[in-house]
């Protein structure tokens, strides 16, 4: 994929879609969602490595109040070389292709994923 493509990044709840839908779906946490059987979800990877570092999460422990620091760490994260090459990763299998990334997070607002997907349009 070329810096020039430009790649069309969606953040969706696990619960909401299940099913197969056009692009590539990723799934980004690092733990597998409650009360979803492997083989009644549609994604096309599972990038455990895209997903905050154990540390991060357990610090953040998702409150809001934290969030702008969370924010700024998980992007170190996303910059370190193991990031980058998951961000690669995840870009090749997109192929062009529109990329949805799946999360269990009930706060969308403030997840990793919409701060993935931000970085992952602006690095394309």
């Amino acid at each position: 994929m070329t810096s020039h493509t430009p790649l069309t990044v969606t953040v969706e709840r696990v619960y909401d879609h299940p099913e197969p839908e056009p692009g590539a779906r990723i799934f980004v946490d690092r733990l597998w969602p409650r009360g979803i059987r492997k083989d009644a979800f549609h994604y096309d990877d599972w990038a455990k490595d895209l997903a905050p570092s154990s540390e991060l999460r357990t610090w953040y422990s998702h409150e809001v109040a934290h969030y702008r620091e969370f924010r700024a760490r998980y992007l170190a994260e996303l910059e370190s070389d193991s990031g980058q090459e998951a961000i690669a990763r995840v870009k090749d299998l997109a192929a062009g292709r529109p990329l949805v990334l799946l999360t269990a997070v009930r706060d969308l607002d403030h997840s990793h994923a919409v701060v993935l997907a931000e970085f992952l349009s602006q690095s394309a």
